[in-house]
């Protein structure tokens, strides 16, 4: 397990130098420039030249590139073109939100999507198993955006039951200590500031994480039913094993193996996709922090936060991973898997 950690965490240099890389790369062939948004349309051309030279954009594209890599194995994310705040400062404001999002909406894809699973599962070919398969195919089919901005029109205009539009409300003080507000809470001794938040969470979190649930919905109750069929299950029943022992100790410790997987590779792809969601409901997140950047060019925001997020998705796939070998004891057992 140890030389396995080992293995995979070599390979995460090469993985964020061909990030880094490719972020570099797409923001340059990008048209417009962080001086387009600073200088207006009536600046000289000495002030726009000085702006140009301040940000060292006056150098040829190889020579940025390398100041870029030099600057990144130092651990130096560099400082924002706008506000010229420092990019890990930033990163560290806008992750911890984030992640909370990400684990909220991850709550409601297990709720919802294995819930309907298994419910569909259990009587397979009934009415129910086909109006919870429509509805799953239906969710998975959702965008995200599409979704969220039918949450805003439902669920706070029309009925107003949740607000539509950030992370606590604007009459709300709120002094992070590690930006998580529940930890903060707890911390500060100040209760009071979790019933906003988890208000705010409500939408994004339900839009992200209903979307995401059809398809463990769907691979939920294919898991159980192809699980319920094989020999050992039979055999167990005909032993004359309770049916709830053999269902969580045969079928749904067997089936949960490929749900595990799904449940991990979802939770990296929720921290780098809740990006739509933290758009459309003003949720200030990294993603919504990067998509800012790329709009106003701004380099080296947007290439901190991909790079983060890309080392998030990567830890995140490499536990998925060693929590899977865990679960089989198959895979513990063979030599150089």
């Amino acid at each position: 397990m140890i030389a396995e950690i080992a293995r995979r965490l070599a390979f995460l240099p090469v993985t964020l130098f061909v990030v880094a890389t490719l972020v570099f790369l797409a923001l340059r062939a990008l048209p417009g420039s962080t001086v387009d948004m600073l200088a207006s349309s009536f600046s000289t051309a000495g002030l726009r030249d000085q702006l140009i030279a301040q940000l060292g954009l006056d150098q040829p594209l190889w020579k940025q590139y390398l100041i870029y890599v030099g600057d990144l194995v130092r651990g130096d994310l560099g400082r924002s073109f706008i506000t010229g705040r420092d990019v890990a400062t930033m990163v560290g404001e806008t992750l911890p939100v984030t992640i909370e999002l990400a684990v909220a909406s991850l709550v409601v894809m297990m709720v919802v999507g294995l819930g309907m699973g298994l419910a569909a599962a259990a009587r397979p070919g009934s009415l129910l198993d086909g109006a919870l398969r429509f509805v799953a195919m239906t969710l998975f089919a959702l965008p995200w955006f599409w979704f969220g901005i039918l949450m805003i029109v439902v669920f706070s205009l029309w009925l107003g039951w949740l607000p539509a539009f950030g992370r606590l409300p604007s009459s709300v003080t709120y002094e992070p200590v590690t930006n998580f507000v529940l930890i903060d809470a707890i911390l500060t001794g100040r209760p009071e500031l979790i019933g906003p938040w988890l208000a705010h969470l409500t939408l994004p979190a339900l839009t992200v994480g209903l979307t995401t649930a059809g398809m463990l919905m769907r691979l939920a109750r294919a898991g159980v039913i192809e699980t319920a069929r094989l020999d050992f299950v039979r055999s167990a029943r005909m032993k004359g094993v309770p049916p709830g022992r053999v269902f969580f100790r045969h079928v749904l410790r067997n089936a949960a193996l490929g749900i595990l997987t799904v449940i991990g590779l979802q939770f990296g792809a929720m921290l780098g996709g809740s990006v739509v969601a933290e758009v459309v409901f003003g949720y200030p997140g990294i993603g919504r922090m990067m998509v800012d950047a790329v709009l106003t060019r701004d380099y080296a925001v947007a290439q901190g936060a991909a790079l983060v997020l890309a080392v998030l998705y990567v830890l995140v796939n490499l536990v998925t991973d060693l929590a899977y070998r865990w679960a089989d004891p198959r895979l513990r057992r063979e030599p150089g898997r």
